[in-house]
Parts: structure tokens; sequence; C-alpha cells
């Protein structure tokens, strides 16, 4: 255990370990909040849709040889989120089957364009690496940092000032609607922050598993907690130290970091799901 101590102790004497961790939590912390209602909406699946299309976003920059790929990918991203919200909303289409449509048909569009323009000798390590995460997480420059830092405090402090709004939109839509809440327009900042966070996350866990971010710390929290807020609180708590364990343990032991992170949010989730069936039968 000492020997462990002594490691952590050296490598936090690098500024990569701790640009890893502040990306980390931040994007943990700004996952966790927005997972909570997409959970309870039914429309946690929308993390996985955006994360397919920001891969396809992310080929074709690589094809375009874009020397800073986020300038395609954050308004690809977010235009389908927007296109995802709207067409969810029509008869013809339901909410699953466009999710489906969109996430399917830009995964195969980027690979294909990846198969056919890319310039790399390792075509199948650049898409491993895109969709399940890579060391580059641990190669952050201070810029990206900052990038990641200023949006993920835009993030947060936009869910904190419509709180009230996002929880109306969350748990009721017709009576927010009746009250004269604009639903259409919080659904729509809902599903723009969450295409903003899909977008950094990716160098994180990949885009495979962003989803796993958004969903097991919420679930997580719901075994134990029943009031939004708590729930809330909970999810953000458990999804930084997740991170950060996860993050740490990757680092000591040399493996994958989304892989690594996605594996202690499911061991989370597995001990909280315990608390929440012993509580559950003391409470009756």
């Amino acid at each position: 255990m000492i020997a462990i101590f002594e490691k952590i102790n050296l490598y936090m004497q690098y500024p990569f370990v701790w640009y890893a961790l502040v990306v980390g939590i931040l994007i943990a912390l700004c996952s966790s909040l927005l997972g909570v209602s997409l959970v309870l909406k039914r429309f946690s699946y929308i993390g996985d849709g955006l994360s397919h299309v920001a891969f396809g976003a992310t080929a074709v920059a690589a094809v375009l040889n874009l020397t800073d790929q986020m300038v395609l990918i954050f308004p690809v991203t977010i235009c389908c989120a927007v296109l995802l919200l709207k067409t969810g909303q029509t008869a013809k289409i339901k909410g699953d089957a466009a999710i489906a449509m969109i996430s399917v048909g830009t995964l195969a569009f980027g690979y294909l364009l990846m198969n056919l323009f890319s310039t790399s000798t390792n075509l199948s390590g650049d898409v491993c690496s895109t969709l399940f995460g890579s060391t580059s997480i641990l190669t952050l420059t201070k810029a990206e940092v900052w990038v990641c830092a200023i949006l993920s405090v835009v993030v947060v402090a936009v869910f904190i000032l419509f709180y009230n709004k996002i929880f109306d939109v969350t748990f009721d839509e017709s009576f927010a609607f009746a009250v004269g809440t604009k639903v259409n327009a919080y659904n729509l900042l809902i599903a723009v922050i969450t295409a903003v966070i899909i977008v950094l996350a990716m160098n994180l866990v990949g885009s495979l598993l962003i989803s796993a971010l958004i969903i097991f710390p919420a679930l997580s929290a719901m075994r134990v907690f029943r009031s939004f807020k708590a729930v809330t609180v909970c999810a953000a708590v458990l999804s930084v130290l997740c991170a950060l364990f996860g993050i740490l343990i990757s680092i000591l032991a040399g493996t994958p970091v989304g892989s690594t992170i996605v594996a202690v949010d499911v061991l989370a989730f597995a001990i909280f799901s315990c608390v929440g069936f012993l509580v559950g039968g003391v409470r009756k």
C-alpha cells in the first residue's frame, strides 16, 4: 500500500497527470448532472447517438486534415442534437428510432470515409482509439484543459441557473407547458448541452463508452435516493470519484483510461444496488 502511494505521489509531480485529472473530473461532473434528466426522460441513449455522430464528424475532420477538429465536430454534433430532438417529436419517427437511424448512419459513414480517404498507416488503431478512448487524455495541452474548463463551467452554470425549469420538463412536460414553461426551448437546451459534453468526453472514454458516464452515476444514485436534488448531488459526487479513481488506476496499472473509468462506474452501480436493496428491506 505504501508503494502505491509513493508511486501516485511520483506521478503527481507531472503536469500531464494533473491535466488528465482536471479534465476527467470536469467531464464526469457535467455528464452526471445532465444524466439524471436524460435517464428520467427515457432519453438516455441520446448520448450514444450523439457520440456516433461525433465519431462521423471526427472522420470527416481527419479526411480534411483539419488541424483543429473541434471546429467541425462541435457544430455538427450540436446540429444533430437539435435534429434528433425535432425528429423525435414527429409522429412519423419516434425518439428511439431517430436516435438509432442517425447514430448508425453516421457511424457507418464515418468508418467508410476513414477507409476510403485516410492516409494513416494504422487505421484500425485510430478507429479503436476513437471508439474506446486512448491515451490522448494523458497528452492534453494547457490550452485544451482551459477550453474544457471554460465549457464545463458554462454547462454547470446553465444547469444551476435553469435547475427549476429542467426539473419541470424532466418530470411532467404537459404540466410545465400548461403553466407557461417553454418546454421545447428547455428540451433544446438540454440537447445542446448534452452535445457539448459528448464532444468533450470523446478524448476521455471514446465515443462508444460516453453513455456510461451519463447513465451509470444517475442509475446508481437512484438505487438509494428518491428526490431529484438528492439523486443529482449523489450522481455528481459519485461520477467525480469514479473518474478520479479510474484515471489513477489507469495510470498505475497501464490500462485504457476510458474502459477503466467505466469499469469503476459499473462496480459503483453494483455497490449502490446492494445498498439500495438493504435499505429498502430495512424500510419495509
